[in-house]
């Protein structure tokens, strides 16, 4: 039953209820009244009588309405009933025709499952030949790999097998050799013992002549036998001191012959090597400006003043991306210091323009000369020269602004008459005439620029046309042995040269061609065989190779310290000369307990 059926139901059910109730409380008012005794009728005047009869008729009234109520209740609940019967009835016919179409869906789903089960199932089978197809010719690959890869296995067997045949076959053949070896052995030993004791006898015989025969030499030539083998080494050593002394002066002469050449390649080769950097170190000079507007100033409207500064000092001017700096570029040091004067004067003075550049520049060319001469003087009062050509010390003065591998040309000469004196004075001789050789010994390089020629001839020619003496001329142009040195000045000259330019420190290089050369000598020594720790000491002047005592004998030290040094000279230019020393240190250490 539904739930509509239910409430329709339990609606009807009140209904019939409350009509039952309203009925029996109007049998009950009946029958009170029918039972009640008839009283006596009052009079008809009697408002009593009156009122209890309207108040009974009123009563009487709402009953009768009370009960058509309820009548009217019982036939509307009738109704309602019956509508509810039919409602239910078609609810119920409703319900019946929806169970049948819930079992006609039902059916139909049964049979569709049915169906779908059965193409499940065909599927299933089909899925599953499949499957069983796959792995059967999975399995027959398997099949035929694991068929091939036991039969190269077993051709990989048979390989193997064949090969020690045949080295138990050669192994055989080996033992057989060496059985035959070991019988030709024995009869050779055999054979050698029987030698031996021939030769053992034949060796004392010859030991007994030889003895008879010194004793007949001796009675004969009358000398023993250690008088006669002192002549023979003397006879020997006088031929071989006859043979070196003709090698030597063979070897001098190929020495002379070949010398000049390989020192111009040499010397070509120590050129190219170090002219970039040397060249650029040597001609520009930097100067620092204020602020970088300075520098449209410097060049001027479409570029005016950097022309006429060139055309009148005849330096170049470089005006790069380096903040608050120019570079002066010119050969002439001299020529290069009076620009870079000038352009200061300029930068100071914040007038620039090409008449104001001239009078700047007449300005300090008075100046750099100026300069010069005062430093020409001061020289010459340092060094002791009183009597020199005005000439010579004006060339003097322009040195002040000459270097050589960063060492001032000037204080280098006064350097040099200083350690010349001192040479004379130790051996005895003039030193006034010494120091004035060492100290003119560089004066060509005032004018190498100017005039062809090494600084030595061009020095000398200057002395020469001054009036300076021929021992102090000769010194000049043999200094650096393009004149071969005829005179003891010449020689004190040269040797107080190497002195002031070869001592640590007097001439230095750039930091980054410093560092690469210690680095290439210690990785010269730290590459050979058996070296354990290499140090280059005194500014690389000298480089200690420590070796491992057990790697390297004290012959194979000698040999390493010969490749060493003949490596450095073959890859690297350098002022001076460098020292290798190997060290081969052995310690051995006991505990006393």
């Amino acid at each position: 039953m539904s739930g509509i059926e239910i409430v329709l139901t339990v609606a009807v059910a009140v209904l019939v209820v409350v009509v039952v109730v309203v009925v029996a409380a109007a049998l009950k008012v009946v029958r009170r009244l029918s039972v009640a005794p008839v009283p006596v009728a009052p009079a008809a005047d009697d408002p009593a009588f009156l009122a209890e009869k309207d108040r009974q008729e009123h009563s009487l009234a709402s009953l009768r309405t009370a009960a058509e109520d309820a009548t009217a209740a019982v036939d509307e609940a009738r109704a309602a009933a019956a509508a509810a019967r039919t409602e239910a009835a078609a609810a119920k016919a409703e319900a019946s025709s929806a169970r049948s179409e819930a079992r006609r869906i039902l059916d139909a789903a049964r049979a569709e499952a049915d169906s779908l089960l059965e193409r499940a199932h065909r599927q299933a089978e089909q899925d599953a030949e499949q499957a069983r197809a796959a792995a059967r010719r999975a399995g027959e690959r398997e099949v035929s790999q694991l068929t091939a890869v036991a039969k190269e296995q077993s051709q990989d067997a048979e390989r193997r097998q064949r090969r020690l045949d045949e080295r138990e076959r050669l192994l055989a053949e080996e033992a057989e050799r060496l059985a035959e070896r070991d019988r030709r052995i024995s009869g050779t030993e055999a054979d050698l013992l029987e030698r031996e004791a021939t030769f053992t006898r034949r060796e004392s015989e010859v030991a007994e002549a030889e003895e008879r025969h010194r004793e007949e030499l001796e009675r004969i030539a009358g000398l023993t036998a250690d008088a006669a083998r002192i002549e023979v080494v003397e006879m020997i050593e006088g031929q071989a001191k006859r043979e070196a002394a003709l090698l030597v002066r063979d070897i001098e002469s190929d020495a002379r012959s070949t010398a000049e050449q390989r020192a111009r390649h040499i010397v070509v080769d120590a050129i190219q090597r170090v002219a970039s950097e040397q060249t650029s170190e040597s001609v520009v000079s930097v100067l620092h400006l204020p602020s970088d507007e300075m520098k449209g100033r410097i060049i001027g409207r479409e570029g005016r003043n950097i022309r006429a500064f060139e055309s009148t000092t005849g330096v170049n001017l470089i005006i790069d991306d380096t903040p608050e700096a120019v570079l002066l570029s010119c050969f002439d040091p001299v020529r290069r210091e009076i620009g870079r004067l000038t352009l200061e004067k300029l930068v100071l003075d914040g007038r620039i323009h090409p008449h104001r550049i001239e009078e700047v520049f007449e300005q300090a060319k008075h100046e750099v000369e100026r300069l010069c001469n005062r430093a020409a003087e001061d020289a010459l009062v340092e060094v002791g020269i009183t009597d020199l050509h005005p000439e010579l010390m004006t060339l003097l003065g322009r040195l002040r602004y000459r270097t050589s591998y960063g060492q001032n040309v000037l204080k280098h000469l006064v350097e040099t008459a200083h350690i010349a004196g001192i040479m004379a004075s130790e051996l005895r001789l003039d030193p006034a005439l010494i120091k004035r050789c060492a100290f003119l010994h560089d004066i060509g390089k005032a004018l190498t620029h100017e005039v062809e020629g090494s600084h030595a001839l061009i020095g000398a020619d200057v002395a020469r046309k001054f009036g300076e003496s021929d021992e102090v001329v000769h010194a000049i142009e043999a200094h650096h042995n393009e004149v071969p040195p005829q005179t003891i000045e010449a020689v004190l000259t040269q040797a107080s040269d190497a002195c002031s330019g070869g001592r640590p420190g007097a001439r230095r290089e750039s930091l980054e061609a410093y560092v690469k050369r210690l680095e290439r000598i210690e990785e010269i020594a730290g590459g050979k065989s058996g070296v354990e720790k290499v140090f280059a000491m005194q500014a690389g002047r000298e480089i200690r190779v420590m070796v491992r005592p057990d790697d390297v004998d004290d012959i194979g030290a000698a040999v390493l310290a010969r490749d060493v040094a003949k490596q450095i000279e073959e890859e690297l230019t350098y002022p001076g000369q460098i020292r290798v020393t190997v060290v081969r240190e052995s310690r051995v250490t006991e505990i006393a307990r």
